[in-house]
């Protein structure tokens, strides 16, 4: 840090001195909320282990009334989910309807996709992340290898993500007459109830994955249709903490079924339909 700080003192144009500081001051900010995320996480446990705030303030030399004011002060612990800092959310892109790739289309993305995004950002931001968002390329080449990241992209649309898939030997995509997902421990087929009956529903999956560079993970959602990852975001706004407790930042797979207006796709209910599976011990 002191060195940090010499660095930038000893900056000799004034504005460019300003920038500095304040793109230091922002990364000690991340810091700082990263830091207070990790104290409530700490005196969370240590309550739910069983110690009283009077006992918790003694160890930390504080007062109980601090020991309060700590246990509700910082982002939730659950912030950690997506990461410690700027989150990107890369979505799929695919050619505009009716124009070939040599006639240099325009690259888009689905309404439900910059819905998603902007849900996902609704939800980090109150966890005092931001996001931002790219589109992956209708090749479906990605970049997998960097932190604070969510890929929402069906496997049909990229082969890179459908290889990762492939080493998730408890849930995967499949195609017969229509896509579905498929539970390889239970034995069961999910498939949405648009293709089966037309009714409004569809069927997601929702996973920490590995990067493809070994160094860590990154968080992957996708719907048999696009409305499936809506249900997927639906469902981390409604039950995140509660599947943070039981995942923290470890692999994990699940997938999840979803209900939704047809005439607005606006997602009514989401619930989980399978265990948690870790990928790890």
């Amino acid at each position: 840090m002191q060195h940090d700080m010499e660095t930038v003192s000893g900056i000799t144009a004034p504005v460019d001195r300003a920038k500095a500081a304040i793109d230091l001051m922002a990364r000690y900010q991340s810091h700082v909320n990263e830091l207070s995320r990790i104290r409530r996480e700490a005196i969370e446990e240590a309550q739910a282990s069983g110690m009283t705030q009077a006992e918790i303030a003694k160890r930390l030399g504080v007062s109980r009334g601090r020991v309060g004011q700590l246990a509700s002060a910082g982002p939730p612990p659950e912030r950690a989910f997506f990461g410690t800092d700027l989150v990107t959310v890369s979505v799929a892109g695919m050619y505009e309807a009716g124009k070939a790739p040599d006639q240099n289309p325009s690259e888009v993305v689905t309404r439900e996709d910059l819905n998603n995004f902007e849900h996902l950002r609704t939800l980090v931001t109150g966890m005092k992340l931001d996001a931002q968002y790219e589109v992956i390329p209708p090749t479906g080449i990605v970049n997998l290898n960097r932190d604070n990241h969510v890929v929402i992209c069906g496997p049909r649309r990229s082969p890179i993500v459908a290889q990762v898939l492939e080493g998730d030997d408890n849930l995967r995509f499949a195609k017969d007459t229509a896509w579905h997902l498929v539970d390889q421990v239970a034995g069961k087929t999910y498939r949405s109830p648009s293709d089966e009956d037309g009714s409004a529903g569809d069927v997601g999956y929702l996973g920490r994955l590995p990067r493809l560079d070994g160094k860590g993970t990154f968080l992957y959602i996708a719907g048999i249709h696009a409305v499936g990852a809506s249900g997927v975001v639906h469902f981390l706004e409604s039950s995140l903490a509660e599947l943070y407790r039981e995942v923290r930042t470890r692999r994990f797979s699940t997938l999840i079924s979803c209900r939704y207006d047809p005439k607005t796709l606006e997602v009514l209910e989401s619930r989980r339909l399978t265990p948690l599976y870790r990928h790890e011990g």
